[in-house]
């Protein structure tokens, strides 16, 4: 199946305001989602960049967030749903990082992921540790991609 991600911040292929990058406020951008499977029990988030001049660059990584959740505010790292946790992004920070490429133009995509169950992984595990765990529990998933460049 297939999540409907979008956000008010950009549209899907469009660039991502500057508030939103490491020239702007360095905040989330709001997100929501609709088509969840019934028997989810719980969302996942990853956003990365794969143009990053040394691999995939992590920008992002949110789960646990609760069955009932369609959506994420915008600057969310203060005001998630009880439950949610931030992984680790590239730079061992567990909250949002923004666009920040060093030069050209970069995408930038956001993964949800609705779950089965409720991951049972600390606050600040990795992107890595992050896929290991859904394994076998995803229902659906969706994508919104969005570019960069200073």
């Amino acid at each position: 199946m297939t999540l409907t991600l979008s956000s008010n911040a950009f549209a899907t292929g469009q660039s991502i305001p500057s508030k939103y990058s490491c020239l702007g406020r360095d905040i989330s951008p709001d997100l929501s989602w609709t088509d969840a499977p019934a028997n989810t029990r719980s969302f996942a988030l990853i956003v990365d960049d794969p143009d990053a001049p040394m691999g995939t660059w992590v920008h992002w990584v949110l789960f646990n967030l609760p069955a009932s959740a369609r959506s994420v505010p915008e600057d969310a790292g203060a005001s998630l749903p009880a439950g949610s946790l931030q992984g680790k992004n590239s730079s061992g920070n567990a909250k949002y990082m923004g666009p920040c490429p060093p030069s050209g133009t970069h995408r930038y995509f956001f993964k949800l992921y609705a779950l089965d169950t409720l991951l049972d992984l600390p606050k600040g595990a990795s992107k890595a540790d992050l896929l290991k765990a859904m394994e076998g529990h995803i229902l659906a998933q969706g994508e919104l991609m969005g570019t960069f460049s200073k």
